[in-house]
C-alpha cells in the first residue's frame, strides 16, 4: 500500500484505509476531531488482493484501486470512489488489465488531476509502466503504453500544483520520471535519474507552483530529495527500512516539508526542514510506543490545519493517531489508540 492512506474527506472528517481480509476497509471521525467508528467494507463484497493504491482531487474525493481475482491465476484492477466518510463507497468497478488478461504485475498507483478525472499507473508484463484514466464525461479510456523498461517496486504518482499528473519509477541505477506535457494528454517520459535507489521507498510531493519532489532511500541509507532539473540532496540519514511519509505545511509560520518514517527501534521519526531546502538540515525526533514490524505511518491535516500522524499495523488492525499541539515547534499530544 502507498503511505497516503490517512485522508481528511470533503467533510472535514479524516480517514484510514487499510486492506483486510480480501478486502478494504475504512475507519472515519464521526466529526472532526472527534471519535473514530468501527471499520467498515468499501466497495461491496468483491474479494480483493490485498493491494491498495489511494488518491485525491481538489474536489476532496478519495479514488481507490486494487486488483481482483478473475479466473484461475488471473487478476484485474478495479476502482472505487469515496465521496463521504458518512457515506458507502461505489461498488468496485473493473478497469482491466494492462496487458489485456493475465496475473497480477505490480503495485498500482494513482493520481487525480485538477478535473477531478483518475489516472491509475501500474507495471505491465513487458516490465515498463502502462495507464489508464477516466474520460472527462465519465467512464474509462483505453490503457496504453508509457514504455520504459525494467522497472521495480511500487511507482509513485502525485498531482503537481499545476493539476496536471506526474509518475515516478525506480528502475535499475536509477529513476524515470513522465509528466503530462499539457491537462488531459498522456504523461510523457521527461529527464532520467541515474542513481542507487531501492526500489518500493519511492515518494513524490508538490512542493511548490512549478516543481514536485521525489523522496526516496538511497542504497547508502540515505533518504535523498530529487526535483527533475537538479541534482538529488541528500536530506538525512533513513531513520529504518521503509518509504517516507511526507506532507507539506505550515511551521511556525514556515513553509516546511515534514517527513515520518518508522524508525528501525520501532517508533514512529519525524523530521522537518524549509520546503525545497534540504541543505538546511533535518534531524529524525522520535515519537509514541514501539510499534510491530509490519506498521505504517501516514501524514495529513486536519479541519483546523494541525498536522496528523497515524500508524496502522495490518496484522493487529491498530490504529493509532496524534495531532500537533497548538503550540510553538512540532509537539505532539500523546498518541491514542482509536
Amino acid at each position: 500500500m502507498n503511505v497516503d492512506w490517512l485522508i481528511r474527506g470533503r467533510d472535514g472528517r479524516l480517514c484510514a484505509y487499510l486492506p483486510a481480509e480480501a478486502a478494504i476497509r475504512c475507519r472515519a471521525e464521526r466529526g472532526p476531531g472527534g471519535p473514530w467508528g468501527p471499520p467498515r467494507t468499501v466497495g461491496g463484497g468483491q474479494r480483493l488482493h490485498p493491494v491498495l493504491a489511494l488518491g485525491q482531487g481538489a474536489d476532496r474525493y478519495t479514488h481507490l484501486v486494487s486488483w481482483r481475482p478473475t479466473v484461475r491465476e488471473e487478476s484485474g484492477l478495479v476502482h472505487s470512489t469515496h465521496y463521504r466518510a458518512d457515506l458507502a463507497a461505489l461498488d468496485w468497478h473493473p478497469i482491466g488489465h494492462p496487458d489485456r488478461t493475465g496475473g497480477r504485475t505490480g503495485d498500482p498507483a494513482l493520481a487525480v488531476d485538477a478535473d477531478g478525472r483518475a489516472h491509475v499507473f501500474v507495471r505491465n508484463g513487458s516490465g515498463g509502466v502502462s495507464m489508464i484514466a477516466q474520460k472527462p464525461k465519465g467512464g474509462w479510456g483505453p490503457w496504453r503504453d508509457l514504455k520504459g523498461s525494467d522497472v521495480r517496486g511500487t511507482p509513485a504518482a502525485v498531482t503537481g500544483a499545476s493539476g496536471r499528473v506526474e509518475l515516478y519509477a525506480a528502475v535499475s541505477g536509477g529513476v524515470l520520471h513522465w509528466r503530462q506535457p499539457e491537462a488531459g494528454a498522456d504523461p510523457a517520459p521527461e529527464e532520467q535519474l541515474e542513481a542507487p535507489v531501492r526500489p518500493d521507498t519511492l515518494r513524490a510531493l508538490a512542493t511548490s507552483a512549478d516543481s514536485t519532489t521525489l523522496f526516496y532511500t538511497d542504497t547508502a541509507g540515505d533518504v535523498c530529495a530529487w526535483r527533475p532539473g537538479a541534482r538529488p540532496a541528500v536530506v538525512l540519514a533513513a531513520a529504518g527500512p521503509g518509504p517516507v511519509g511526507a506532507i507539506r505545511c505550515e511551521l511556525d509560520g514556515h513553509d516546511c516539508t515534514l517527513l515520518a518514517q518508522r524508525s528501525a527501534g520501532g517508533r514512529v521519526a519525524f523530521a522537518a526542514y524549509p520546503t525545497e531546502d534540504e541543505a538546511a538540515g533535518a534531524w529524525w525526533t522520535e515519537s509514541g510506543p514501539e510499534l510491530p514490524a509490519d506498521a505504517l505511518v501516514s501524514l495529513a491535516e486536519d479541519e483546523d490545519g494541525r498536522v496528523v500522524a497515524a500508524s496502522l499495523s495490518p496484522g493487529t488492525g491498530e490504529l493509532l493517531i496524534t495531532r500537533r499541539k497548538p503550540e510553538p515547534v512540532l509537539a505532539l499530544e500523546p498518541w491514542q489508540a482509536v
